[in-house]
């Protein structure tokens, strides 16, 4: 008997101990905001936006790097923005591999749903000695930026070391990436041979407008808005009331953290004006890392001076 009453006391106080998931501090309806997006007609930004504080975060040129890699786990990430693809090699010899036969027929490219068993340079670690041929994709202008050999040398969980070099060099350049918890990822330009930051701090923001790649009849650069990994969530919702959704709407739907959820297909492109239009009756969910929610919706794609490449959009936390 006392052996049971220990037990049940034991078991208790373990449960107890369990880290609970904290509620959101109560909280009044935000007012609705506008932002307006400035990539330009040739797209050429990342543009980081936090909608707890209604600004963007951070903005860089598409084309700063090529290799993302992960501060979590293993997983490297190709710049999608740039239309980049990746190509794992048989060989393990650098002086071996010196042209790209059979990179059309092997590429692969990033999921644009962010999910890490469909990257392109995938699960490197069960092929560690194997040489990838990296495509570098596309500037703003449709020029192509070439290709690099690369190969992971080392992990450890404060930093990877990798070699890369023009794909007809029998010798490499060595670089080590410094890992850091407070982001997503640490960049890599090729072109540059330089670490650096390519997010904000992973805490600072939501969405991030660009060009990405998604796949269509065959992979495609579209223009769009793609969620931040870390914690953040969201869900589309058509042929619904904008005006009319509350918090305790939002709180009963399940939302996806697919990088894609939002997208592109908020807009479609009218033939008859040659022009953007913004769907009607569309609109979405997302929920931030500190769990709050906002509604959110687009209500244009041009400048007030009709250039495109200006996502126009209002959202009000719930």
């Amino acid at each position: 008997m006392k052996i049971r009453i220990f037990i049940f006391v034991l078991i208790s106080f373990i449960y107890s101990c369990k880290k609970k998931e904290l509620p959101v501090p109560k909280h009044s309806s935000g007012n609705l905001q506008k932002a307006v997006i400035p990539l330009t007609s040739s797209y050429k930004y990342q543009i980081f936006f936090s909608l707890q504080e209604n600004k963007i975060v951070y903005s860089q040129l598409k084309t700063t790097w090529d290799l993302a890699f992960s501060c979590k786990d293993k997983n490297i990430f190709l710049n999608s923005s740039k239309l980049m693809y990746a190509y794992l090699t048989n060989s393990t010899q650098w002086k071996s591999v010196t042209d790209t036969i059979g990179f059309e027929k092997n590429k692969t490219f990033d999921s644009p749903t962010g999910n890490t068993d469909s990257t392109s340079i995938g699960k490197w670690w069960n092929q560690p000695s194997n040489i990838y041929i990296i495509s570098r994709g596309y500037d703003e202008n449709g020029n192509f930026l070439g290709f690099f050999k690369f190969k992971v040398l080392n992990y450890t969980s404060s930093s990877f070391e990798i070699a890369v070099s023009n794909v007809n060099d029998t010798t490499y350049f060595q670089y080590t990436i410094p890992l850091d918890t407070n982001y997503n990822v640490i960049g890599f330009s090729y072109s540059q041979k330089t670490v650096l930051s390519i997010e904000p701090p992973k805490k600072t923001w939501d969405l991030q407008f660009s060009q990405y790649t998604e796949k269509l009849t065959q992979p495609y650069l579209v223009v769009g808005t793609i969620l931040n990994r870390y914690q953040t969530f969201a869900l589309k919702l058509s042929n619904s009331n904008f005006d009319n959704a509350t918090y305790s709407d939002a709180i009963k739907f399940n939302l996806s953290n697919s990088l894609n959820t939002i997208g592109y297909d908020w807009k479609v492109y009218d033939f008859s004006s040659s022009s953007y239009v913004i769907k009607p009756n569309l609109f979405y969910i997302i929920k931030d890392q500190k769990g709050y929610y906002y509604k959110l919706r687009f209500i244009d794609f041009y400048s007030s001076g009709g250039e495109k490449g200006y996502p126009t959009f209002e959202f009000q936390r719930l």
